[in-house]
């Protein structure tokens, strides 16, 4: 059983985690149109995906997210791979994150952090590129999401990922089937989940009913949101507590701007700043797990580390 994400969160220190892996990659230069999005640079070019990283480190994140969020055996099989070369390159998304976690901590010897690698798990509908992944109207039955998520959940159990992150679940449907899975594994997990407001997910249900499926699962260490409104957490948060007190709370909101799917635009601004300021009220909420998604870049992490550790300190003495 894999016990460092355990042992961080017994710390009682706040994990703070990077911000979205795409917005570094297109900062850096990398362009990403493609249907497989920053997945496709598993094979493309692999040192830009180990650079993303490496600079979400240099600005504080204690746990770094893989690029395999849309990385799936069907998507790299499409482009004329074997199902062996395909499962490689997903398991090579965890070995990437691990090379520059390596990289970092020989270059700061002084760093004492444990630093810990999740494993991306997106949802269903990330793979279908039609911004379904939004709303959670599938239109499938839950064998064929079981069917999706079982053979990419099982090949990550066996990396060397500290947690399985499973993200963006949009609808009430996805968590059921994910519960299940999730009872086979043997990687420590959190859930997060994608929110329309301060009470539901993109498809309606109440967030209070999908943390009540998680609320004593032997596998999810944390429940929460990520790609939601910062305006949205704090309610969330609340939301979340009334219902799992035991479990931690796990936040990574995106910038607060919207997504166009027809022109996969963004629209709207949030600064580190704002960012900085916001993460503060939701450590003292009772979010212990905290970071960034779409559009927040290693400023936005770092700004989050410090006033974390601020408080994180007020709260020791």
């Amino acid at each position: 059983m894999k016990t460092q994400f355990d042992a961080f969160l017994k710390t009682g220190k706040p994990l703070i985690i990077d911000g979205g892996l795409a917005t570094q990659l297109e900062a850096q230069g990398c362009s990403l149109n493609d249907a497989l999005w920053s997945a496709r640079l598993l094979r493309d070019d692999p040192q830009a995906i180990v650079d993303a990283h490496r600079a979400y480190f240099e600005a504080g994140a204690c746990c770094a997210i893989s690029a395999s969020y849309q990385a799936t055996v069907s998507g790299f099989t499409s482009l004329g791979m074997s199902v062996e070369d395909a499962e490689a390159l997903i398991l090579r998304s965890v070995e990437l994150a691990i090379i520059a976690r390596d990289q970092f901590l020989r270059a700061h010897p002084e760093n004492k952090e444990g630093l810990l690698i999740a494993a991306s798990i997106g949802p269903f509908g990330a793979a279908r590129g039609d911004g379904s992944e939004y709303t959670g109207n599938y239109g499938v039955s839950d064998a064929e999401i079981a069917e999706f998520h079982r053979a990419r959940l099982a090949l990550l159990d066996q990396s060397e990922a500290d947690i399985l992150a499973c993200e963006t679940i949009p609808s009430l449907q996805e968590a059921r089937v994910l519960a299940k899975l999730l009872q086979d594994m043997q990687t420590p997990a959190w859930v997060a989940f994608s929110c329309r407001d301060g009470r539901c997910l993109n498809d309606g249900t109440p967030i209070t009913e999908v943390a009540k499926l998680f609320e004593g699962h032997p596998r999810v260490r944390a429940i929460g949101v990520n790609c939601t409104s910062p305006a949205y957490i704090d309610g969330l948060i609340a939301e979340i507590h009334a219902v799992a007190p035991e479990r931690c709370v796990v936040v990574y909101p995106n910038s607060g701007e919207t997504y166009c799917a027809d022109h996969k635009t963004w629209h709207g601004t949030s600064s580190p700043v704002e960012c900085g300021d916001a993460a503060g009220r939701w450590y003292r909420s009772g979010a212990s797990i905290i970071g960034g998604c779409c559009r927040m870049g290693p400023e936005h992490i770092a700004r989050i580390k410090k006033r974390c550790e601020d408080l994180s300190g007020e709260r020791t003495r």
